[in-house]
């Protein structure tokens, strides 16, 4: 690959270290709880004081996965919590791009904990430009793999040497788009996208099933009469195996969604809102939206219900359907 005079300047900048960048808030029960909850992790560990108080940590302590979040910045990623660096961690991609590398696709990140973090703790982190690779062409387009190693750490009382917790290896390509070659023109006719069938197994057939007769049939433990979804081949609460399924209402709310705008795919609608629903016995399902008004937004818990299309002549599905107050 090409050695520019410019990537002297890069190189120097490997290995520098940046300063620390701290948590908004200390570790609290408050903010366990509620990522445990949207998550939907549910050990004790985390949330119960009597139970982890009988166990070896001897008090409640974070969800590991939590470690990358304690520090993030607030909203638009620029506000840093009192006492952070004003160094930028991420200068290298500004210089990158300076010389005609625009774009940046994060490539993968790993975590790795050192040991559980407790209520009370105060966390930062610092930032160390690990590597920069050479020139590399990939199917996105040219440019440069960069590395950056941040190191967290539980700032400890005055005196005392500050704790190491845990480590994040987070990689990103800085590159320039590749020029994709202009398609011929295609005289024939495009085959029309069909919707792409569920993958469809001996535990989850009933479910599928069921909307060709218009039921939401959810999955239902014959031994303990505890629901679950999605199917599976034995019951989450007592491990039985002897499992039926009982006929949703079709009634539920919103209980989170997205909007994709974008990329277009067919056949689907543009834009494309997908809903989590709540179902009124208790359990959550992912559906299409469907009686969105024109750059209305839906609202978290606005209630719905559900609705069976049948698309391509041959596969049923449920959507659900905003229902106004006034439907109610």
């Amino acid at each position: 690959m090409a050695k520019y005079e410019w990537l002297s300047e890069i190189e120097a900048m490997v290995g520098r270290q940046y300063g620390r960048i701290y948590a908004w808030d200390k570790i609290n029960e408050a903010m366990v709880r509620q990522w445990c909850e949207i998550m939907g992790v549910d050990n004790p560990l985390y949330t119960d004081a009597e139970y982890a108080a009988s166990t070896e940590h001897g008090q409640l302590v974070a969800p590991p996965a939590m470690l990358q979040g304690w520090c993030l910045a607030g909203y638009g990623d620029e506000v840093l919590a009192p006492g952070s660096t004003t160094e930028n961690p991420y200068e290298v991609l500004k210089v990158i791009e300076s010389h005609g590398y625009p774009a940046v696709v994060a490539v993968n990140s790993n975590l790795t904990f050192d040991r559980y973090i407790t209520m009370g703790e105060k966390l930062y982190y610092t930032t160390v430009l690990d590597s920069v690779s050479e020139e590399k062409t990939t199917a996105l387009g040219t440019g440069f793999f960069v590395t950056l190693k941040m190191t967290y750490f539980s700032e400890q009382a005055e005196g005392q040497e500050d704790e190491k917790v845990g480590d994040m290896m987070f990689r990103v390509i800085k590159f320039k788009p590749a020029q994709r070659p202009e398609k011929p023109a295609d005289k024939k006719e495009a085959a029309v996208r069909k919707r792409p069938k569920p993958g469809i197994s001996d535990d989850n057939r009933f479910f599928w099933e069921g909307f060709k007769v218009n039921e939401t049939r959810i999955q239902e433990c014959n031994s303990c009469k505890k629901l679950q979804h999605p199917p599976a081949p034995v019951c989450m609460h007592c491990h039985s195996f002897d499992l039926g399924y009982k006929v949703a209402s079709g009634k539920g709310e919103l209980y989170s969604f997205v909007v994709m705008h974008y990329p277009h795919v067919a056949p689907f609608d543009s834009p494309n809102p997908i809903g989590l629903i709540e179902l009124e016995e208790g359990v959550r399902i992912p559906a299409g939206l469907i009686g969105l008004e024109e750059g209305v937004s839906p609202k978290i818990g606005q209630k719905v219900q559900v609705e069976y299309h049948t698309f391509d002549g041959e596969l049923t599905l449920p959507q659900f359907r905003l229902v106004s107050p006034e439907e109610l």
